[in-house]
């Protein structure tokens, strides 16, 4: 059941990321220039009281490196890599492990 269930959630995952892809090509054939839209403008668009509630939230920790390198630069990435890497990475979590050669079971 996990295992059909992180398959479900990287597939989504794919399919945004895919959907996002084809948001920020028209975008930037439109304007004639390069657009990519980062995990903070998505998040804003879905949840903006969320996004305000993360710094408090990951500040206190570890001297505010949560933070400031970790989220800041997780938080610029596009959008559609980060689903992307996320989706790929549940789908590989969620696959059957091969069987062994030379072993009955």
């Amino acid at each position: 059941m996990i295992r059909f269930l992180l398959r479900v959630i990287g597939l989504f995952c794919l399919a945004a990321a895919f959907i996002l892809v084809i948001y920020d090509g028209t975008k930037s054939i439109a304007a004639n220039n390069v657009f990519l839209t980062s995990v903070r403008d998505l998040w804003m668009l879905i949840n903006p009281a969320s996004l305000n509630n993360l710094r408090p939230l990951l500040s206190p920790y570890a001297g505010g490196v949560l933070w400031d390198p970790g989220a800041v630069t997780l938080l610029a990435a596009p959008s559609w890599a980060l689903l992307g890497v996320f989706g790929i990475l549940c789908i590989l979590g969620g696959r059957r492990k091969k069987p062994l050669i030379g072993y009955a079971r």
